[in-house]
């Protein structure tokens, strides 16, 4: 009993809560309130009253364009198509007038661009050297065209001739032999690019069938061009005609040595390149032989045997008359015919270049020349 009159004791001691405040008015018939006027006195302690007391935040008016803009572009009165109408034609009036006012100061933009258009600039020295002659993309196209063509030609080693033929080099050679058309073929590609090579048969007459010396190869191989020149029509003279003759020759006492000579000629440009091949030293035994088996009444003995060494050293070794050279020195003859043909395809092409500088500057010093005209009586 006495801790609850203890525990009354205490909460009648605490003062009731006080009313809440409303912040809405409405009549309790349903009726709208009536905003009351306030007074004079309260008038003159709203502001302070108003930052104590209102928990809403007063709004001021803030319009969206300054009364200091100019407002001429303003949409007129009237319908809406003629608004927009008269609003368009004012922004352009307005631009065109911003335009024609506005003054360009060239400097500062040559002056940032100068690093681009400078011909000695970095990004526009490397994009005048991409697209040059020798430049990265002809590089890249050169490369892979020769990629393509390096797998079509070992797929296909006869699409090589094909693939490398055309242009405006086209050459004859004296002989449809394959390890002399080849060789020769490979040559003039390699040194022109592209070039159209054709092997025509042609024989070396009035010319022992072994020739022996430097100048029974060379007469050898004039009488190969010299025939062709005159028994084939389709070949004229504005057609370079290569020959090749191999011969023997004793450079030293008792050591010979059979070799080729390689002749080009043009008879409309009149050029004529000699060249000689890599030797292959041959037994002297083999030699003696020759000699032996030559008749003593044999007509072109002058000018050599009347035996190949090809066909003796082919006997001997076992093999074809046109793979000696391979099985005897490791080195086929088409190789060896390839080296004299690079060096003749070189010449020959320094050669019509001075052809035609010479062309071209008699022309120019012809046409500088004045003609001196006798005097009129």
């Amino acid at each position: 009993m006495a801790d609850q009159k203890k525990a009354r004791n205490i909460l009648s001691n605490i003062s009731p809560p006080s009313e809440l405040p409303s912040f809405i008015t409405a009549s309790t018939t349903g009726q709208p309130a009536v905003p009351q006027q306030p007074s004079s006195s309260d008038q003159e302690d709203s502001p302070r009253k108003g930052n104590e007391t209102d928990p809403f935040i007063p709004t001021t008016f803030s319009p969206a364009i300054p009364s200091s803009k100019d407002t001429s572009l303003a949409a007129p009165p009237g319908p809406p198509e003629q608004a927009a109408a008269a609003a368009a034609s004012g922004s352009e009036a307005k631009t065109s007038r911003d335009f024609a006012n506005m003054i360009l100061n060239p400097e500062p933009l040559a002056e940032a661009l100068s690093p681009i258009t400078q011909g000695g600039s970095a990004l526009f020295g490397w994009m005048k050297g991409a697209v040059s002659s020798n430049g990265i993309l002809q590089k890249v196209a050169e490369k892979a065209k020769s990629s393509v063509d390096t797998i079509v030609t070992t797929l296909d080693p006869q699409m090589k001739e094909y693939i490398n033929s055309g242009g405006d080099t086209e050459v004859i050679v004296a002989s449809d032999k394959d390890d002399k058309v080849r060789p020769i073929r490979e040559a003039f590609q390699t040194v022109f690019g592209k070039a159209t090579v054709i092997g025509l048969s042609a024989q070396a007459t009035a010319i022992a069938a072994q020739p022996v010396g430097f100048a029974a190869g060379l007469k050898g191989a004039e009488h190969r061009i010299n025939s062709i020149r005159a028994e084939n029509p389709r070949v004229d003279d504005h057609l370079p005609v290569v020959a090749v003759e191999n011969f023997l020759v004793e450079l030293f006492p008792d050591q010979w040595f059979e070799a080729s000579v390689i002749v080009l000629f043009d008879y409309a440009k009149s050029i004529l390149l000699k060249t000689v091949t890599q030797m292959t030293p041959v037994p002297l035994p083999v030699v003696a032989s020759i000699r032996a088996d030559t008749p003593e009444n044999y007509q072109l003995k002058d000018t050599g045997f009347a035996i190949t060494i090809g066909s003796v050293m082919a006997k001997n070794l076992n093999v074809s008359h046109t793979e000696w050279h391979k099985a005897y020195t490791s080195v086929g003859r088409p190789e060896m015919i390839l080296g004299g043909a690079k060096t003749v395809a070189m010449l020959y092409r320094q050669a019509v270049a001075e052809y035609f500088s010479s062309l071209e500057a008699g022309a120019a010093s012809a046409v500088g020349t004045t003609v001196q005209l006798p005097p009129s009586e």
